[in-house]
């Protein structure tokens, strides 16, 4: 059991303890609904500390320091929003699957979804409505978007500003843990999404009374998350204490920590390397997993222990992949994609050695990128089609459904469904959903001017762009918010419906003849080749059994030298003499004697 977070609201039976760490304030009240504010009892850490008798969950309270008041970093729920007062929650949910445990990584199927476009609802409630369509799919493991309050009414969550909150525009606290409580009863995990490389431009009160900021670091947003100074460790604390409070009281199996190349720490134990080392000694009777956004492909978070277990991060989301595919499929050498132009070959060593670029020069990027990641094992690395980012960084949001041809879609699909990374499925790609994900935002009015400003700037230079500004989506308006909730009836329409059965086959297969032959498989376990622009990979899996891919990734049909070892497991053409169609894969498996 964790220690409590050292930010937040204490409750017990006779009232609550409320803390703030506000070390360069002398003086700090408390205040509670309509009663008078309560001066705080200062202590030489810098928190400022009140235990109030009789007050229970539901109370609305904020701190007052001078003629300002603010909500507690550490709130567990913002009512009305992040500029409101916040409210002090009994956090002891009940569970109906309080036994759960969750499950090995190698039997992790992500889908990743947004909280309010999932569903019509758009809320906790409406995705849980929607549980049983993933189960039938096949997934195992929820990957939602981050929740960490922000404001307004609408964000992809990566503009949070108080991360013990869950936003409120989604529903309430035991609305959330229903949700968790839900997906666990049909046995699939749930992770969070969580940022701690950045706070959101709106509602981020910290910096007016503590040192959570510091200008010895910059990043994208400004200003760093100040890790690494004299005073960072309740900073440090209030991170680890996050993550740990998101697994603890929620429930949670697993983190997707965000950009963490983006975390700046140069003290002796870095902030991540902490925090999953903490992680670790806690939660020891359960399956947890951790998963980094890594931008510089640096495999040293991902390293395993001497029985193949992970030693600190679980697996990366790795974009190398996606783009290898992504170029192949839509024939697109725009941006980055300029960088992912090497056909077949690339794509081999995505699937046998995780990273494309393991210090190799990136022309369009200008500079060299990673190191050397062969020596991982597949499911150190998670793969996918599609993702937030991909389908939200292009200019009007579209997604590849609408730029590729649906037979090298269902290739790209056959490929990194089966394949022995961790797949992950951006929600309605099992059915190719025709809804955009655009980016969106709900600001106060004067970032909204800004925001809108510099992202139709960015836009007109993301893939896609047709040179016409005026014709990109509004990222402010409700419209564009809107025009991203997927379309339900759309799985019953035939085109749709054929693509939700290909899933899943795909995951029923994976989950019945590549999932147990998974676990402890080690590094340096696949070999790819690339001949005639055909595509062939070997993986040996954890019981010795031989994995063959044979792909012909273009629009032409090519002639194969070798017949595939082993007993044909799927394909979506006939062998015929050595030749095979366009956009068509087949996967074989050599079992052990």
């Amino acid at each position: 059991m964790p220690a409590p977070p050292i930010f937040g609201p204490v409750l017990d039976e006779g009232g609550v303890t409320f803390s703030l760490w506000a070390p360069s304030k002398p003086d700090v009240r408390l205040k509670i609904e309509d009663r008078a504010p309560m001066a705080m009892l200062r202590h030489d850490d810098g928190w400022h500390r009140l235990r109030v008798e009789g007050v229970g969950a539901g109370a609305r309270y904020r701190f007052q320091i001078g003629d300002l008041l603010v909500p507690d970093p550490g709130s567990r729920f913002q009512p009305e929003d992040v500029h409101g007062p916040s409210e002090v929650i009994d956090t002891g949910f009940s569970w109906k699957a309080g036994d759960w445990r969750g499950l090995p990584w190698e039997e992790t199927i992500f889908y990743e979804l947004h909280i309010g476009t999932f569903s019509p609802e758009g809320s906790f409630r409406g995705a849980m409505d929607r549980l049983d369509h993933l189960v039938e799919l096949g997934v195992t493991a929820l990957q939602i978007m981050p929740l960490a309050d922000f404001h307004g009414l609408r964000n992809w969550g990566y503009d949070g500003v108080l991360p013990y909150a869950p936003d409120s525009s989604y529903g309430r606290p035991e609305d959330l843990a229903a949700l968790v409580d839900a997906a666990h009863e049909r046995g699939m995990q749930v992770f969070l999404d969580v940022v701690y490389n950045h706070l959101g431009p709106e509602g981020n009160y910290l910096p007016a009374y503590s040192p959570f900021l510091t200008d010895r670091h910059s990043t994208a947003w400004g200003d760093a998350i100040n890790y690494d100074g004299g005073d960072a460790r309740p900073v440090r604390e209030w991170a680890i204490g996050n993550a740990m409070f998101w697994l603890e009281t929620y429930r949670f199996d697993g983190l997707r920590f965000d950009a963490v190349h983006a975390i700046e720490d140069t003290s002796g134990e870095h902030l991540l390397v902490e925090m999953a080392r903490r992680i670790r000694k806690t939660f020891v009777d359960r399956h947890i997993h951790l998963v980094v956004e890594n931008e510089e492909n640096d495999p040293a978070l991902l390293e395993r222990n001497g029985d193949g277990t992970a030693a600190l991060y679980n697996g990366q989301w790795n974009d190398d992949i996606h783009h290898v595919l992504h170029v192949a499929a839509s024939g697109e050498n725009f941006g980055y994609y300029a960088d992912y132009q090497a056909g077949a070959g690339a794509i081999g060593k995505a699937l046998c050695e995780g990273f494309v670029y393991q210090g190799e020069h990136m022309p369009h990027r200008g500079s060299s990128r990673g190191s050397s990641s062969a020596h991982l094992p597949p499911t150190a690395f998670i793969s996918f089609i599609q993702n937030h980012d991909q389908v939200g960084n292009r200019a009007f949001g579209e997604r590849i459904t609408e730029i590729a041809p649906a037979p090298a879609l269902s290739a790209l699909a056959a490929i990194y469904l089966l394949a022995p990374q961790i797949p992950m499925i951006f929600m309605g790609e099992e059915w190719a959903a025709s809804s955009p994900f655009p980016f969106f935002c709900d600001m106060g009015d004067e970032l909204n001017g800004l925001i809108r400003e510099g992202r139709l700037k960015e836009m007109a230079g993301l893939p896609g762009f047709d040179g016409d500004a005026g014709s990109l989506p509004d990222p402010i308006t409700e419209e564009t918010f809107l025009s991203a909730k997927l379309d339900w009836g759309e799985r019953l329409h035939p085109a749709h419906a054929l693509r939700l059965q290909l899933y899943k086959e795909l995951i029923a297969l994976r989950k019945r003849k590549i999932v147990p032959r998974l676990a402890r498989i080690g590094g340096h376990a696949g070999r790819a080749n690339a001949s005639n622009e055909i595509l062939h990979v070997e993986w040996w899996l954890a019981d010795g059994s031989l994995l063959s891919l044979y792909a012909n990734l273009t629009d032409e049909a090519r002639l194969v030298p070798e017949a595939p070892d082993g007993d044909i497991l799927w394909s979506n053409g006939e062998w015929n003499e050595g030749q095979m169609r366009p956009w068509m894969v087949v996967w074989a498996l050599q079992e052990m004697t």
